[in-house]
């Protein structure tokens, strides 16, 4: 039986791995997706807020030439972390069950079985789409994620949203010639934005190359139109794709089948916010699945610190 088994291979997983590592205990990382999945389905062109020492893991320094690390940047440094350490990573395996057993949990994976003494969660956020629960979202032109702006060029793109991710995209296409249209349900670009990046989407809007609409939503979608409701009444315009950039939410009902006790109003999970432990005695959260609904209250260089925290306590309970 290994001492433990942590779910999920981005940044936190693996850095509950090193803190595991170092202590002496056994374990296995198993992710479902490429290693640091999340990450690796960031947008190409993506900078972190973040230095690149907030994002260190373990100890290891991340070293760049410049001061914000790309996703590129990122990518390489958890790869080579992960290897370096010889980390024990099972990819593309995903965790359908994991039920109590005596002296612990049976944890039963898409590939195999294991048994451990506990089980460290730690799977973000970014799997699960917020969707606008409108008429034509499912139309393949409507899309929450984004890659690259060069395939936008010379299309009608409406973004919906005012955080980063949202403004990323809209200065981005419409800097590879897209006709940008923004939808913002509040009165103002979000004061969250990039304090670099905020300035140029609130000038572009003020000289008209990007439309804004404020204090609205997008009503229903077709193939060639879209339909947005505005303070002014509804507005119809010409639009080949969508991008609601509405954020993402972790997987609710993972954690409620593992029994983990969810808050009513913004689904935040129940835990022991010194040593990680759920309400489910050794299962453990870690990184940013911990604040339910508010994906902005944890992110990778605040929550590197939760694994030496489990650690330390299931250390402490041997």
């Amino acid at each position: 039986m290994l001492d433990i088994l942590i779910i999920g291979g981005g940044p936190i997983g693996l850095a509950c791995g090193l803190a595991a590592q170092k202590a002496g205990l056994t374990f296995q990382i198993v992710e479902k997706g490429c290693l640091v999945n999340s990450l690796f389905n960031y947008p190409s062109t993506m900078t972190f807020f973040s230095t690149s020492e907030k994002l260190e893991i373990g100890g290891v320094p991340f070293v760049t030439v410049h001061n914000k690390p790309t996703r590129n940047d990122a990518l390489e440094y958890y790869r080579r972390v992960a290897l370096a350490n010889n980390l024990p990573l099972n990819l593309f395996e995903e965790v359908t069950d994991v039920s109590p057993i005596d002296g612990g949990y049976s944890i039963t994976t898409s590939k195999a079985t294991y048994k451990a003494k506990k089980v460290i969660l730690s799977t973000g956020f970014y799997d699960i789409a917020v969707n606008l629960d409108i008429p034509g979202e499912d139309l393949p032109k409507v899309k929450h994620y984004y890659q690259d702006p060069h395939y936008y060029t010379s299309q009608n793109v409406v973004v919906v949203g005012s955080s980063n991710s949202a403004i990323d995209v809209a200065l981005e296409t419409y800097r590879k010639g897209a006709e940008v249209t923004l939808v913002i349900r509040g009165p103002e670009v979000s004061d969250r934005v990039k304090y670099w990046v905020r300035p140029d989407i609130i000038n572009r809007i003020k000289e008209g190359t990007i439309k804004a609409y404020f204090n609205s939503s997008l009503q229903a979608v077709r193939e060639r139109e879209a339909d947005i409701q505005t303070p002014d009444g509804l507005v119809t315009i010409p639009n080949d794709f969508v991008m609601a950039m509405t954020g993402y939410k972790p997987n609710f009902e993972f954690l409620a089948k593992l029994g983990v006790s969810l808050s009513k109003d913004k689904f935040v999970p129940e835990y022991n916010p010194d040593t990680m432990e759920t309400n489910q005695p050794g299962l453990y959260l870690a990184g940013v699945v911990c604040g339910g609904l508010d994906t902005h209250l944890w992110f990778i260089e605040n929550s590197r610190i939760h694994a030496e925290m489990i650690i330390r306590d299931i250390v402490g309970k041997r």
